[in-house]
């Protein structure tokens, strides 16, 4: 596990954003940890954010032209990580949507950069797939490519069928999906921590039972 995947686990822990204990899913499962990106919610936190973001997508190798963040938590992750890029030394613009066509203005949906190349999407996580199909559809509308996906975490784990939202994403969609950390990297934070290990079994059991190979 790379050290900005274990940095990243350290840091949510930090600020509560992944936490652990007893949970319900929007799937109706019963979950022993829970992540909540909406928590990133001061300067310092999403500014560090940013940052893991910045490291996970350029690990990650996807080419792409210029960032889109879904309405409404992809709108600062998409600002967020365009500038934690540009400290990187890499400068790409950025778009994102309203959910209401404005009517009055420049109109429209979109606002930012206009969208056109090779175009990354960036949102927190996910669960349905929905911002990724509605983000495609209008990437596509423009005349511009999808590029791939970036998320935060990776649960891995089964959606209806046998696969993963994220694979879901990925085979529908053909779009490489990279995240900063998933469950396998989670695993491996908690087998390594002694103050956490009570919490190993649990999860690796959750895994068990939902866990989707990846």
């Amino acid at each position: 596990m790379s050290d900005f995947r274990q940095d990243f686990i350290r840091f949510a822990l930090d600020k509560q954003v992944l936490r652990f204990g007893e949970f319900v899913t929007k799937a109706g499962r019963a979950s022993p940890y829970f992540f909540n990106a909406g928590l990133f919610y001061d300067g310092d936190s999403v500014l560090q954010l940013s940052r893991f973001y910045a490291q996970s997508i350029s690990a990650s190798g996807i080419g792409f032209d210029m960032i889109f963040g879904p309405a409404y938590k992809g709108i600062i992750l998409a600002a967020a990580a365009s500038m934690a890029l540009a400290e990187q030394g890499r400068n790409v613009p950025f778009a994102y949507n309203r959910k209401e066509a404005k009517d009055h203005g420049e109109g429209g949906t979109l606002v930012g950069a206009p969208l056109k190349g090779k175009v990354l999407i960036i949102d927190d996580v996910i669960s349905a797939g929905t911002s990724v199909r509605e983000s495609v559809q209008l990437i596509r509308a423009a005349g511009a490519e999808p590029a791939g996906v970036a998320i935060a975490l990776d649960r891995m784990e089964r959606g209806t069928g046998e696969l993963s939202a994220v694979q879901e994403v990925a085979r529908d969609y053909n779009l490489p999906v990279v995240a900063i950390a998933n469950l396998n990297d989670l695993l491996g934070f908690l087998a390594g921590s002694p103050e956490l290990a009570a919490n190993l079994e649990a999860v690796s059991a959750y895994r068990a039972q939902y866990g989707v190979q990846g």
